[in-house]
């Protein structure tokens, strides 16, 4: 029988920490969270649970597990929930903000570098060596997720819907993510009893919270669409929007913003937005900040650098401002949330799917790499992409070749791939 007895009122230890030790631990997560999310919760549970008795075992892998269920980088939201455990509110802004702050910074160069020097044709040849290196990264993350995710036929056949959905019927990221949630959760119902609970109805402080971080995030877009740059609204509704749907981590929405920015809105091409994820590889802080460097390029080769600038303010915000309104309004109930089997088996079924989305965008950055020149057939119902083999580019194929096996000489670490990969593409151009 399911234990339905009142979840303990969870509060932040906010006598615990003094202020300038949560600012300087969590200041030293944000400077070292370099490797994706996988590495970052291992950093966060070190520094967190292992080095010095801030929170438990159990009650990190709990948050863990809810954060999971969050749209958004799990990662940030696991540090913005650490902060306010250990010293509330105040707490899970300074731990965020640490978080997310130092890769930010690090873009904001990268692009004003990428900007004036990224047309150079030495730099174009490392720029291709690079992209060689992000398919060899998100094959990897497919790996990775797809051991962990696919664990039957039904997992199997949700992934492969995930992959035909997205690839040739071209259907919103967003629907398929919902699709994928609600066939999960309409499995479970059926396999739990009746007497199950429900999360218990979020009283006291909810609605103040909510209005609150609600009004943060939505009204300064609200502003830029009554009186700011068309620009700087398209970005941050886009952004907005894109921060509701991160289901199953950056890799899985990367694609639906690929083809959004690139298709759509034609804001960049295909190389300038495999190279923005490239550069996004190299910052510490969550692989979600390819954000801010779409819309900083976007607003650099639109307007210049203070249009770059302001985008780049409003990615940060649109992204970034939900984050900290989900953890704060659902931290009281962390525990009674992430073990409730409607969401953990919704959860469950969208990271099976986001196997297939990760597919796809693997699919979709090989072709735009390999081929300079690939043709769309518009059949009934389905889009085809099909590249134009005479349009076959021998360095990039030789660079992707290269990439898997220069991943496993340096044990996946970004740090020595991508420069070695950067290097091999000057080389490559120089000798071809």
């Amino acid at each position: 029988m399911t234990d339905i007895s009142p979840e303990p009122k969870v509060q932040p230890q906010a006598h615990t920490i003094a202020m300038v030790d949560l600012v300087r631990v969590f200041g030293r997560i944000g400077l070292m969270s370099f490797g994706g999310p996988a590495a970052q919760i291992a950093l966060m549970h070190k520094e967190l649970v292992e080095d010095r008795p801030w929170l438990s075992d159990a009650g990190f892998l709990r948050a863990l597990s809810f954060c999971m269920m969050l749209p958004g980088p799990e990662a940030m939201q696991l540090a913005t929930y650490a902060g306010w455990r250990l010293r509330g509110g105040i707490g899970g802004l300074i731990a965020g903000l640490l978080f997310v702050l130092p890769g930010a910074i690090v873009i904001t160069a990268l692009v004003i570098l990428y900007v004036h020097y990224g047309t150079q044709p030495l730099v174009q040849a490392a720029f291709l060596g690079i992209k060689a290196a992000v398919v060899a990264i998100v094959l990897q993350a497919l790996q990775r997720l797809g051991k962990k995710a696919l664990h039957g036929p039904v997992d199997l056949a949700l992934a492969g819907f995930g992959f035909v959905a997205l690839f040739f019927f071209g259907l919103p990221f967003p629907l398929v993510v919902l699709a994928a949630g609600a066939i999960g959760g309409l499995r479970a119902w059926h396999r739990v009893s009746d007497a199950t609970p429900l999360p218990p109805t979020v009283s006291g402080r909810f609605w103040p919270t909510l209005l609150i971080w609600a009004g943060l995030w939505l009204m300064p877009l609200a502003m830029l669409s009554l009186f700011g740059p068309q620009l700087l609204a398209d970005l941050g509704w886009f952004f907005a929007k894109l921060a509701v749907v991160t289901f199953g981590g950056a890799y899985a929405v990367l694609a639906y913003m690929s083809q959004t920015v690139v298709e759509h809105y034609q804001w960049i091409d295909t190389g300038q937005m495999i190279d923005a994820l490239g550069m996004a590889e190299t910052t510490p802080g969550p692989l979600i900040l390819v954000t801010q460097f779409v819309a900083m390029l976007t607003g650099a080769l639109t307007s210049g650098i203070w249009m770059a600038l302001a985008a780049g303010l409003v990615a940060l915000w649109a992204t970034f401002m939900p984050c900290f309104l989900w953890i704060f309004l659902a931290a009281p109930h962390v525990e009674r949330i992430a073990s409730h089997p409607q969401l953990g088996a919704a959860l469950r079924a969208i990271t099976a799917t986001v196997v297939g989305v990760i597919l796809n965008l693997s699919v979709w950055f090989l072709l735009h790499i390999l081929f300079r020149e690939i043709t769309v057939l518009d059949l009934p119902a389905v889009m085809l992409m099909v590249p134009v083999m005479s349009s076959l580019n021998v360095s990039a194929a030789l660079l992707v070749l290269a990439a898997p096996v220069v991943a496993l000489v340096c044990g996946g670490r970004l740090a020595f791939l991508l420069p070695v990969m950067a290097g091999l593409g000057v080389g490559v151009s120089l000798s071809i």
